[in-house]
């Protein structure tokens, strides 16, 4: 039994530490708070208890008695207890009251440091807390019980944090200047800090609480009182990407979309990931064997996805042979189906100029394909064009199952729960991922761009009545990615509503 005090971090789920990630991996149980990554409880293992315990201002799941009572009880019952909480546990964090607590009931537990949140604000808005030239002390103070804060002590302090202080700002600006601190002080208020909607607003002393009020913005949020506030011109690297706080819906398959969501977000999108296509086993896994028992006699394999590969090769290794049967040349479809193809060590002979069956087909008109057998392992719903135009030159080709496409259950309850905030873009990658959305939801895009990784997906969904703004070229991942980002280049900033 042991309790492990981690820090989630600012906001970003991948400022957690190597080592809070590790232990996240062996929990039993998690408590967690309102500021800590929903990202980061999927990295648990499916058994393991995941719990909300609040603490978010006014509105307390649970008094921190009973949460430090529930960290013992399930200690006691043997389990691996993660209490995770935003920023770090010992920083205005109340760790200290768990970690006591915790010693006077005689349960081991560790404490994980965190990323703190004003850490986090001077990476991802280029505010340094310290530099040579403007400071070389920083204060943290916390802006809730603004009686309990001697402001005369505190209030000189070249760089003065606020935690907890965005309700009560315009007193403690007034305490501040009242003590000498000058109006024109540049201070800045930031909201949501290193995610994607992070919101800074920032301005003086004297004019930083009337510029929050217009903005209405509200918690949480810390403030930053000092002159590095200065350098945030200079510096502000994050909210200067590309993509910054435009919020992008990805509906790959789950065990696909991270490479999508992953080059999405390092240009500054906030991704929700909303898969609405499931990838399953074959409804009988007969043919696919069949044709792998007669596997040496085939003279072309033409995997169309990396799907095809991963449940060809897994159904290879069910069977009594192995690659040693493989004689055939091998045809992928683009440059993901070849990657996952050399992931085997195996070579690709043959693939188009572009990624749709169509450059496949103009890859094969230098071959003579009379009397070739050709294997096809694929999706139980395809388009046919690829058999039907090499049977037509001569070829047998065996088109047999190796994996099925269908919609994720609850799909439709999820579309509207993603979609009742605001979504600025949803991306296609498949005519499945489309057909499956619009049976679900298509009303929803109203006001919403829509892009697609190439011609046959734009055609689907074009056909459903959802317009296509931009489109891949080329027609792969990374064409996906430039494009959406050439879409919002110099355009509207995204609006934090």
């Amino acid at each position: 039994m042991k309790v492990y005090l981690v820090g989630a971090g600012p906001g970003d789920p991948e400022l957690i530490t190597v080592k809070g990630r590790r232990i996240l991996q062996q929990a039993d149980s998690i408590l967690y708070d309102h500021l800590a990554p929903d990202a980061l409880l999927a990295l648990a293992p499916p058994h393991a208890e995941r719990l909300y315990v609040g603490k978010k201002k006014s509105d307390h799941e649970y008094r921190q008695e009973e949460i430090c009572a529930m960290l013992i009880e399930r200690a006691r019952r043997g389990l691996t207890v993660v209490r995770l909480k935003g920023g770090d546990p010992f920083l205005f964090g109340r760790g200290g009251e768990e970690a006591e607590a915790l010693a006077l009931a005689g349960i081991p537990f560790e404490v994980v440091p965190g990323v703190t949140t004003p850490l986090g604000i001077a990476a991802y808005t280029g505010v340094p807390l310290t530099h040579r030239e403007h400071t070389s002390a920083v204060t943290f103070v916390t802006g809730h019980a603004v009686e309990a804060i001697d402001w005369a002590k505190v209030g000189h302090a070249e760089t003065l944090v606020v935690f907890m202080g965005l309700t009560t700002f315009p007193r403690i600006a007034a305490e501040l200047i009242a003590r000498g601190r000058s109006p024109e002080t540049p201070a800045m208020a930031v909201r949501w800090a290193t995610r994607a909607d992070q919101e800074t607003v920032a301005g003086t002393l004297a004019t930083l609480p009337g510029l929050l009020a217009g903005r209405r913005m509200k918690p949480p949020a810390t403030i930053v009182v000092g002159e590095v506030v200065r350098l945030r011109d200079t510096l502000n690297w994050y909210e200067r990407l590309p993509l910054f706080g435009r919020r992008i819906v990805v509906t790959r398959a789950a065990e696909q979309a991270g490479s999508l969501s992953s080059k999405l977000a390092a240009l500054g999108a906030g991704v929700i990931e909303l898969p609405t296509i499931e990838i399953r086993p074959p409804a009988g896994a007969g043919p696919l064997d069949r044709a792998i028992a007669e596997l040496d006699t085939y003279d072309w394999l033409i995997f169309t996805s990396a799907n095809g590969v991963r449940f060809f090769i897994e159904a290879l290794d069910r069977s009594g042979r192995d690659l040693r049967a493989l004689k055939a040349r091998i045809c992928a479809i683009g440059p993901a189906t070849r990657d996952a193809v050399e992931a085997l060590h195996l070579k690709v002979d043959l693939m188009g100029k572009e990624y749709v069956a169509e450059g496949l087909l103009e890859a094969f008109s230098a071959h003579a394909l009379a009397g070739a057998r050709v294997l096809l392992p694929r999706a139980a719903v395809a388009r046919d064009l690829v058999p039907v135009e090499l049977t037509r030159r001569g070829a047998r080709v065996d088109v047999v199952e190796a994996y099925r496409t269908v919609p994720p259950d609850g799909l439709a309850e999820r579309i509207r729960e993603v979609f009742a905030r605001r979504v600025d873009l949803i991306t296609f990658t498949s005519s499945s991922t489309v057909r499956n959305f619009a049976a679900a939801g298509v009303e929803l895009l109203q006001g919403v761009a829509a892009a697609s990784i190439g011609p046959i997906t734009t055609a689907t969904a074009r056909e459903l009545g959802i317009e296509v703004a931009v489109e891949a070229n080329p027609y792969t991942v990374d064409g996906l990615v430039r494009a959406i980002a050439g879409l919002y280049t110099e355009s509207t900033p995204p609006s934090h509503a």
